[in-house]
């Protein structure tokens, strides 16, 4: 926890463009190809994509809109351009921190060396919704829990990238990155022919080969599907997207049976063994007959098969521990334990509010702190300090007074911003990443992830909830040409 208050950066840092209003020198080359495009030919470029998105069903589905059921998540021609010198450094720190919340939750469910040992409270684990009891003891294949992980990363003001948020459960977006890419391909053929820059569509590929890696001990020749809630979920696009992409069967569950601690699905030839579940449904609906019993989702007798070590759950049960906001801050501290190393990507600085210095630190400077819910998502239940109302302000005080260990507070940010085309023309826009890392036998991490951008001038937020958007992100790989050039 920090003991005081980091000085809230007074400039945000720009991806493209320095204070003097140079390009830096790995954006240099696209820079001076967008400043000679005409405007008018930019816009029309834009409304192709918004057209060929629209055609294509690249969506997402809204919840609590009355007037609306289905969006499409605005995409930005400007892509976010990193040099292959950041993105090493960066892909050292996540696949430092995948291993270490891997470690983490295997030990809260085996031995709890980290609890014993008082580097985390054992209370905030063994009391979190999040922590699934029933998971005790049971070995899972290779000792895998988080097998895609979608790691959100920011860079303030001075900067450096520091990791904002784990999201291990059923982590989305990835199908945004990889049409993203396409769609950048179609239109700018010619920038990828001039640059270097990193394929991300063998993504669907690494994915498969990563999932069947895992397999249960003994399966030669794993069957994997892939278990979405239905079309109605917001993310139904990708679970379709992903499947298809992979060559595996997309389930519900109730094309999903058990059978002698056997796990199979349905087909038109008769029942199919699976060996591999990579699951797009929440714990709490999983098996009713262990979690939710009224839920019409999962598969009743799921986690007696997990415990006969006959199928591998992508991402197992229980990861969820990992990725709770309160859980978070203490992830240096888990690479120290676990591997003995310092972390070369560090948290935002966060006060939790169970503890009562950072609590009354919390309350008394609000107005210039980010508050989240610990089991919060999607830019829902969380204040902006900085641009809140009194009123909003007073409410989530009192919020915080009735319940502080539901909350978490962070300075606010100067998130950098990326040149973004919006209405007025070229203009700087707040971002983040998620890059996408997978877990198996080795941590593989696809060069790039999903930027996105907060579409409202001003804005920090940018959840596709909230009105934000997309962008490609280009890592530039070493070499004349990249792979992604020879498909163009």
């Amino acid at each position: 926890m920090p003991d005081s208050p980091p000085a809230r950066a007074a400039t945000a840092y720009d991806e493209m463009l320095t204070a003097a209003g140079a390009p830096r020198p790995h954006c240099r080359a696209y820079w001076e190809w967008l400043r000679a495009q005409p405007a008018d030919q930019i816009a029309r470029q834009r409304e192709e994509a918004t057209l060929l998105f629209h055609r294509l069903g690249i969506t997402f589905a809204v919840t609590g809109d009355a007037e609306e059921t289905e969006r499409l998540i605005p995409f930005d021609i400007v892509p976010r351009i990193l040099p292959a010198a950041e993105w090493a450094v960066l892909e050292r720190g996540l696949r430092q921190r995948t291993l270490a919340l891997n470690a983490f939750i295997h030990d809260v469910y085996h031995d709890q060396r980290i609890l014993a040992a008082g580097v985390v409270p054992p209370e905030l684990i063994l009391c979190n919704p999040q922590y699934r009891p029933e998971m005790q003891g049971i070995d899972v294949p290779a000792g895998i829990y988080a097998h895609i992980a979608g790691i959100d990363v920011v860079r303030a003001g001075d900067g450096r990238f520091c990791v904002l948020e784990d999201n291990l459960r059923v982590p989305s977006g990835v199908s945004y990155m990889l049409e993203n890419r396409k769609m950048m391909m179609r239109l700018f053929p010619e920038l990828f022919a001039r640059q270097a820059i990193a394929p991300v569509e063998h993504y669907p590929d690494v994915l498969l080969e990563n999932l069947r890696s895992v397999a249960p001990a003994g399966v030669s020749d794993p069957v994997v599907a892939l278990l979405t809630p239905g079309a109605y979920n917001s993310a139904y696009f990708e679970h379709a997207f992903l499947a298809q992409q992979m060559g595996i069967e997309l389930v519900e569950g109730q094309d999903l049976f058990v059978r002698d601690d056997v796990l199979y699905m349905r087909t038109t030839r008769g029942p199919r063994r699976v060996d591999v579940l990579y699951r797009r449904v929440d714990d709490d609906f999983l098996d009713p007959l262990v979690f939710r019993p009224d839920s019409m989702l999962g598969v009743p007798g799921l986690l007696a098969v997990c415990r006969a070590g006959r199928v591998t759950v992508a991402n197992a049960i229980g990861t969820g521990i990992a990725d709770d906001k309160s859980v978070y801050p203490y992830v240096p501290a888990m690479v120290r334990f676990y591997l003995d190393e310092e972390p070369v990507i560090d948290n935002v600085p966060t006060y939790t509010l169970r503890d009562p210095g950072d609590l009354a630190y919390a309350l008394d400077h609000l107005a210039e702190l980010v508050v989240k819910e610990v089991h919060g998502a999607g830019g829902y239940g969380m204040l902006i300090g900085p641009v809140a109302t009194r009123a909003e302000l007073d409410d989530f005080a009192a919020r915080i007074r009735a319940a502080p260990e539901r909350y978490i507070a962070q300075p606010t940010l100067a998130l950098s911003t990326s040149p973004t085309f919006v209405e007025a023309g070229v203009a700087p826009r707040h971002i983040d990443l998620r890059p996408f890392v997978l877990a198996g036998k080795e941590v593989t991490i696809v060069p790039g992830g999903l930027t996105r951008v907060a579409l409202r001038p001003g804005s920090l937020v940018v959840n596709s909830s909230q009105g934000g958007g997309t962008k490609d992100t280009w890592v530039l790989a070493d070499g004349p040409v990249a792979a992604d050039a020879a498909h163009a």
